[in-house]
């Protein structure tokens, strides 16, 4: 029975940089739906942010395997940057349904993302083939979906309510600009590569 598949948690995003809310909402959403392991997947060629500067994606992929590799259930996967053209989030769960066909997909992404799913590359088909657990910030709520589509769809969209979720990768990357302090919003190790790679200078 589907319901007794153990499940794998997708975590996609530019992870530009990768910082303690990422992690922390990596391991709420693990703990909470009993996750076999989270595997982040930075993404290659956002189609939403073709427009935006991004750091070379093998930085961002560098700068996840440093902020990951001391929790034996995170993993980091290359599937989108080493796939060629724009990345939709349909052709990653659909290959990550074909690496673990006896596994349970969830993708794990922000509420915020998740208001914008119907200008995703086929949202129905998506939400078909996969359950969302979507993070809320502050100022966010799913309701916001409409009450239609949240009724249509609160059997595979999961709130994930995340204590003190206000770190953003805009943010710490304007801090480093102006030269802020970003301590304690992403760990030592990826300030550290920031610094020593002068990212987002």
């Amino acid at each position: 029975m589907a319901e007794d598949k153990k499940g794998i948690g997708i975590m996609g995003g530019t992870f530009d940089p990768i910082h303690n809310g990422h992690l922390l909402t990596a391991q709420c959403a693990a703990y909470q739906h009993n996750l076999e392991k989270v595997i982040f997947v930075p993404s290659g060629n956002p189609p939403h942010k073709t427009e935006k500067k991004i750091t070379d994606a093998q930085e961002r992929y560098v700068m996840a395997l440093l902020a990951t590799m001391s929790n034996p259930i995170f993993d980091v996967s290359r599937i989108e940057i080493d796939r060629e053209g724009l990345s939709y989030t349909v052709d990653t769960v659909r290959e990550f349904k074909k690496i673990y066909p006896d596994r349970k997909i969830y993708f794990i992404t922000g509420a915020d993302a998740i208001l914008e799913i119907f200008t995703w590359k086929n949202p129905e088909k998506l939400l078909e083939e996969t359950e969302f657990i979507a993070a809320s910030r502050p100022g966010y709520c799913l309701s916001q979906l409409g009450q239609k589509i949240y009724d249509s769809y609160r059997e595979t969209i999961h709130p994930l309510q995340i204590p003190g979720l206000a770190i953003s990768s805009t943010d710490i990357r304007a801090r480093v600009e102006e030269g802020r302090p970003i301590k304690y919003q992403l760990p030592e190790s990826i300030e550290a590569y920031i610094k020593k790679h002068n990212l987002y200078r």
